[in-house]
């Protein structure tokens, strides 16, 4: 839905039984640079500030790795990191790039870097009827797919720039063996439990 708002639709008709569009209508300009912007922060989990600081250079579509990390400044507490390309991805920058020059931003709005999305991110949820959703949103949806999918949280760690503790801590219950173990073993025969004296 996010991304109908940011190419120009609205909703204009919903099934009443689960309140989900039927029918959508262009009501605005569409924003290519912030579609863009929402695609790569759901399949790279990648901040605000990283994304639209990326510049074509950083982007190896051949090898298919994006390099997040500012040259000549030490990596923050709020890491970049690199990232492999998801193949999701991978075809609209291929198609963003022979719009663009390859030296530049990634992010542009009529030729020009974006210095900030808030504005149109903000439009484009207003557009289509969303609460509670601003740019980090993008992030901790990546963490959650990631999560769900039951993938080794190290890897998760790693493709996110994020410490293991902090994607355990905020993310590790949508694993969906989170607690199977442990139901399993409490589950187990009496004789295999130490007895108290």
């Amino acid at each position: 839905m996010l991304l109908a708002g940011a190419l120009g639709f609205s909703p204009i008709l919903f099934d009443i039984s689960n309140r989900q569009p039927l029918k959508w209508r262009r009501t605005s300009r569409p924003q290519y640079h912030l579609a863009l912007f929402i695609l790569i922060g759901l399949y790279t989990g990648r901040r605000k500030e990283a994304i639209l600081s990326l510049r074509w250079p950083k982007v190896d579509l051949a090898r298919r790795k994006i390099d997040f990390r500012r040259d000549g400044l030490a990596e923050t507490k709020k890491k970049r990191g690199q990232c492999a390309i998801p193949s999701r991805l991978l075809s609209h920058l291929r198609r963003a790039r022979k719009l663009e020059f390859d030296i530049g931003h990634v992010i542009l709005w009529e030729s020009k870097p974006v210095a900030d999305i808030k504005t149109a991110f903000n439009n484009a949820v207003d557009r289509v009827n969303l609460k509670n959703v601003s740019p980090h949103t993008l992030k901790h949806t990546a963490a959650t797919w990631l999560m769900q999918s039951g993938k080794d949280p190290f890897k998760i760690s790693d493709f996110l720039a994020t410490s293991v503790p902090t994607l355990l801590k905020h993310y590790g219950h949508h694993n969906p063996d989170h607690q199977y173990e442990i139901a399993e073993a409490i589950s187990g025969r009496p004789g295999s439990v130490r007895r108290m004296r």
